[in-house]
């Protein structure tokens, strides 16, 4: 093995290996997978030197450490978090030297759900359909991150970021979720539809890399028959038989046999990336471009 590589000391409670993706494999069956919050990635990846396709970690909660086998470049963001190495309380936001065998500790998130973690090189698996994501609904990619697992790193492509801090939004205290309603908000009744546009929801617990679950007010059908199964897209509010809503985020199934009342606008998902258990949403509709 390689000294490029780390070995993972503490996975987590669920740390995939995320890129850009794996997006125009839909007529296959495969998901588009990739960060849920896609500008956070993004920028710790510029802040260690990578081009923006390079696969980072995706933590949850409650972070994870590694041990690098060589001196590297690392940089945390997302979700706010303590960072440490061999236990001394290092920047979260900016590019980290870790020396070779140091421990690398990223942990529970102070606020929000998911933070990043780019190395210089990006971490090296072996891509599958052109991605290194790991996708929890296919099974396609690296499987999640386990204890005393190896991980190899690539090579390192360029100079890092020469910054002290890079600015990053907040998590979400209130969710709000710009909304094109349809294809099949007619599958509603009226006052359902002014229900999911007016009334407020929150975040269920049971939300994950597939989907933003919620918790509120049932919204009612209109029709009660059976709708065939057809393409489903990244933001699709699909609403199962209880009535609530759920937006369909990265490793979303790539068709489904449940009404879609409407779309969330592609910006506004890495919010929802970041939005914890029990936080206010707002589904506001606008009108289609």
């Amino acid at each position: 093995m390689t000294d490029s590589a780390f070995a993972v000391v503490r996975a987590g409670a669920l740390t995939t290996v995320q890129d850009l993706g794996r997006p125009g494999h839909a007529h296959l069956g495969v998901p588009r997978s990739g960060a849920l919050d896609g500008p956070a990635a993004s920028l710790v990846n510029r802040l260690v030197g990578n081009p923006p396709e390079a696969a980072v970690l995706e933590t949850t909660l409650n972070g994870c450490a590694v041990r690098p086998r060589s001196t590297i470049l690392v940089a945390v963001g997302g979700a706010p978090c303590p960072v440490t190495v061999d236990g001394r309380p290092v920047a979260w936001g900016a590019p980290v030297h870790v020396p070779a065998g140091a421990l690398l500790d990223i942990g529970t998130a102070v606020s929000g759900v998911r933070s990043y973690v780019a190395f210089a090189g990006g971490v090296g698996v072996e891509p599958v359909l052109g991605s290194r994501s790991t996708d929890l609904l296919s099974g396609l990619g690296p499987a999640p991150l386990t204890n005393g697992a190896i991980l190899p790193l690539g090579s390192p492509m360029s100079l890092h970021a020469r910054v002290d801090v890079a600015p990053q939004p907040r998590p979400p205290v209130e969710l709000v979720l710009r909304v094109t309603l349809g294809p099949r908000d007619d599958w509603f009744t009226p006052e359902a539809v002014r229900t999911f546009t007016s009334r407020a929801y929150r975040v269920s617990s049971a939300s994950n890399r597939i989907g933003l679950r919620t918790e509120g007010p049932a919204l009612e059908r209109a029709l009660t028959g059976e709708l065939p199964s057809e393409g489903m897209v990244l933001g699709a509010v699909q609403v199962p038989p209880d009535g609530r809503p759920v937006v369909f985020l990265a490793d979303h199934p790539t068709t489904g046999g449940y009404p879609v009342i409407a779309v969330v606008r592609l910006t506004d998902l890495p919010a929802a990336a970041q939005a914890v258990p029990g936080t206010p949403v707002r589904f506001v509709a606008v009108r289609r471009r």
